[in-house]
C-alpha cells in the first residue's frame, strides 16, 4: 500500500491513481492503532501512578480556579501545606507565599433556615422538629484557606505522563510553521521561561478573524506535534463548536497523531494523551473519521508545499 522513504522517514504513497484511497486506507490502520494503544496506555502501570496522583488534587471551583490564577498565573497542581506533605511526601519552599482561596465550612444544617446549630440557636428561626444532632450536613460558610502549588514545594518527585511526539524534526518543523499563512492561521513560538500558559504546551485563540496559536518551544518533534494539534483545533474547531472539550481534543490529537505518523515521528504519547483526556470509548475516533481524515491531509499537504516532504496525494 505504501512505503517508507528512507531519505526522511516519512510514509510516501506511489500510485499516483489509487493514492487517495490509499491514504485513506492507512488513516484509517493508524486510527485503529490509536485506539489499541489508548487501551493498552490505560492499562500500563505508568498511567495508572499518574491517575492516582491526579486524583488526589481537588477540583476547584470557577471562584477559586479564578483566585488561583489572580495569584499565581503559571499554578498547575495546587494543594495545601499538610496535604504536599502526607499525601506527596513534599514540602512548601521556605519563603513561598500562599496562594489564598475559599474553603466550604461543613456543618450540621437547619432544615428551615439553613443555618448551623450555634447560629440557628440565636436566629428567630422556631424550627424544632428534630434535634440538630439530627440535621443533615450542609455547606454553613466559607472560610480563607492557604494553599501552594507544585512549583512553591520541593521533594519526591510527581509521576510525569510524557505526550510530546519524537524524533528527528529539526528539517520539518520550519516547514510546519511555514504552512500557517496555507491554512489561515497565524503562529508564534514563545520560549519556554515566558511560557504563560501552565501546563499547556500549546493554544489557539480564535479572539481575531484569523486563529492565533501559540506554542512553547521545545524540542522539535514535540513543537511538531503541538503545532499541528493547534492548527486542527483552528480548522475543526472555533467558539461556537457545539461538540464538547473531550471531543475536539480527540480530534485534534488524532489529527497531530496522523500527520505526526505520515512524516516519519514516534506519535506514542498521543494515546497516553487521549487516555489522559476521557474515560469514554476511545472507538469515539472512528466515529469522527471522516473530520480527521480531511484535516490530516490539508495539514500534511500544507506542510509539504514548504518542505522536503512530498505529500500523500
Amino acid at each position: 500500500m505504501d512505503s517508507l522513504d528512507p531519505t526522511n522517514g516519512h510514509v510516501v504513497f506511489d500510485d499516483a491513481d489509487a493514492r487517495a484511497d490509499q491514504m485513506h486506507q492507512a488513516i484509517d490502520q493508524w486510527l485503529a492503532e490509536l485506539v489499541d494503544a489508548v487501551d493498552k496506555a490505560r492499562a500500563s502501570d505508568q498511567f495508572q501512578r499518574w491517575l492516582d496522583v491526579q486524583s488526589r488534587f481537588h477540583d476547584y471551583s470557577h471562584r477559586n480556579t479564578l483566585l488561583i490564577a489572580l495569584q499565581c498565573p503559571d499554578a498547575t497542581k495546587v494543594a495545601g501545606y499538610r496535604t504536599w506533605q502526607r499525601e506527596f511526601n513534599r514540602h512548601v519552599t521556605e519563603g513561598e507565599s500562599a496562594i489564598w482561596i475559599w474553603a466550604p465550612l461543613i456543618s450540621p444544617q437547619c432544615p428551615a433556615c439553613g443555618n448551623s446549630p450555634s447560629y440557628h440557636a440565636d436566629s428567630d428561626c422556631e424550627y424544632n422538629e428534630t434535634p440538630s444532632e439530627e440535621w443533615d450536613e450542609g455547606v454553613v460558610g466559607f472560610k480563607p484557606v492557604p494553599v501552594f502549588d507544585v512549583s512553591q514545594t520541593e521533594g519526591e518527585p510527581l509521576p510525569e505522563l510524557e505526550t510530546a511526539a519524537s524524533g528527528a524534526a529539526g528539517d520539518l518543523f520550519p516547514a510546519v510553521v511555514d504552512a500557517a499563512a496555507d491554512l489561515g492561521v497565524t503562529v508564534e513560538i514563545i520560549a519556554a521561561t515566558a511560557w504563560p500558559h501552565g501546563d499547556a504546551a500549546g493554544v489557539c485563540r480564535h479572539d481575531d478573524e484569523v486563529p492565533h496559536i501559540e506554542v512553547r518551544h521545545d524540542d522539535p518533534a514535540a513543537m511538531v506535534g503541538t503545532c499541528v494539534h493547534e492548527y486542527a483545533h483552528a480548522l475543526l474547531h472555533d467558539a461556537a463548536d457545539a461538540a464538547d472539550q473531550t471531543a475536539r481534543e480527540l480530534e485534534a490529537e488524532a489529527v497531530a497523531y496522523i500527520v505526526g505518523r505520515h512524516f516519519g515521528l514516534e506519535m506514542d504519547g498521543s494515546a497516553r494523551y487521549l487516555a489522559a483526556w476521557s474515560d469514554d470509548d476511545p472507538d469515539r475516533l472512528l466515529t469522527r473519521c471522516e473530520r480527521i481524515r480531511e484535516t490530516g491531509q490539508t495539514v500534511i499537504d500544507a506542510v509539504a508545499e514548504h518542505g522536503d516532504c512530498p505529500a500523500s496525494i
